[in-house]
């Protein structure tokens, strides 16, 4: 009984996925002409005091592809089980309030990630709070610390088959002890 919120968070994320890709499949952007972004990862020194980004998440998956273990890069192995701080925005379909929630998914951007073409399964977190500790919503970026953990088993789609072939909603995962 005690995963019951947490099959309610992931069954939650099934449908916001599945309708965001149902609404924005239709897209007539051409990836050739979209704007090319320059990948800003982290220094070295910025990685020692677990300064992330989500540019040093980035990992070879086409969109809607099958997630494979094997596409993490070392830079994620190194990161993975350390304590973190990265900057981003709180779905707002992933929250059931505005105040003192425990779960939530954090995202790079308001405009792409998960609400339009671009999105890529390495642009969301799922977030934990642990401890007792909780977030509130805020529509400005935030950041969260905590510890960040590659999951590639939780957040699978059921049956291991999203949308469009996809096989995970997420396969990052931060115990949060603070959002601010």
């Amino acid at each position: 009984m005690h995963h019951l919120p947490r099959f309610r968070f992931s069954l939650l994320m099934v449908v916001v996925c599945a309708l965001t890709v149902s609404l924005n499949g239709a897209s007539a952007e051409d990836p050739e002409t979209r704007p090319k972004v320059e990948i800003r990862l982290s220094s070295a020194s910025q990685l020692a005091k677990g300064e992330i980004n989500f540019d040093d998440l980035k990992f070879d998956i086409e969109k809607d592809g099958a997630f494979d273990e094997s596409m993490w890069t070392e830079r994620l192995k190194t990161i993975n089980g350390k304590n973190v701080k990265l900057r981003g925005y709180i779905l707002p379909a992933s929250t059931y309030q505005d105040r003192g929630f425990k779960q939530f998914v954090l995202v790079r951007d308001n405009k792409e990630c998960c609400f339009g073409p671009g999105a890529a399964l390495y642009d969301c977190v799922f977030v934990n709070m642990v401890d007792g500790n909780t977030a509130d919503f805020a529509t400005r970026p935030v950041t969260v610390e905590g510890k960040f953990v590659l999951d590639s088993e939780t957040y699978k789609y059921p049956g291991g088959k999203g949308p469009r072939g996809a096989t995970h909603m997420a396969v990052f995962r931060i115990e949060g002890v603070k959002v601010k």
